[in-house]
């Protein structure tokens, strides 16, 4: 299998369920601007969407949408359970938080990677935006869980912690939110978080620390 991501971004929750799940796999770095591969391929002749994540499975069929290789990872290791059995509440609760923080959160976040600063006036309407979906994050965790299906991982946990972690590159203080704040803080001291963060040069390794 082979992972097309770029360091930091939402391709990295698919690095983390990956590294759950024990799976072998190659990963190319793409950079979006320039549309090209680190070996200087075309990357839209893999995802002609131009964006990451794109996962190409061994039979060279590609996936794309990071909710479905998420939900792909998962469903073909359900011993690793990182999503809850077909049919139930939970299962649905699981699609509901992917879906949030893929055309939410993920959405709310945007503005600040556009390549150019936000005047005084848009960045009061995008910091109002974005605050209102930490908002409805904090209620998510309100009543105390670790993870955000209530007290196991899964590959929502995988989306939403890189999402959320997002605030400390934009200088967006969690403050506000104790409960994101601590489950952020949480999240990164997984063992695969880690690993998945240290593979993209996020993190120092270990050794090195």
């Amino acid at each position: 299998m082979r992972l097309y991501f770029k360091p930091g971004a939402c391709s990295l929750s698919s690095r983390i369920a990956l590294v759950e799940v024990g799976l072998a796999y190659d990963a190319v770095r793409v950079d979006t601007e320039t549309g090209l591969t680190e070996a200087g391929d075309a990357y839209r002749t893999v995802n002609p969407k131009g964006y990451v994540p794109a996962l190409e499975l061994e039979d060279g069929s590609v996936l794309t949408e990071n909710p479905a290789i998420l939900q792909f990872i998962a469903d073909t290791h359900p011993q690793a359970s990182l999503a809850p059995a077909y049919g139930t509440v939970e299962r649905a609760r699981l699609q509901e938080w992917l879906n949030f923080t893929s055309s939410e959160l993920h959405k709310a976040f945007s503005p600040y990677f556009r390549g150019y600063p936000l005047g005084e006036a848009e960045r009061e309407q995008v910091e109002g935006r974005l605050a209102r979906r930490m908002g409805d994050v904090e209620r998510g965790l309100a009543d105390g869980r670790d993870f955000i299906l209530g007290n196991g991982f899964t590959v929502a946990d995988a989306y939403l912690f890189v999402v959320l972690n997002w605030s400390g590159f934009i200088g967006f203080d969690l403050a506000r939110w104790p409960h994101v704040a601590a489950y952020v803080a949480r999240i990164a001291t997984r063992p695969s978080v880690r690993d998945a963060m240290r593979q993209e040069g996020l993190i120092a390794d270990e050794a090195a620390e």
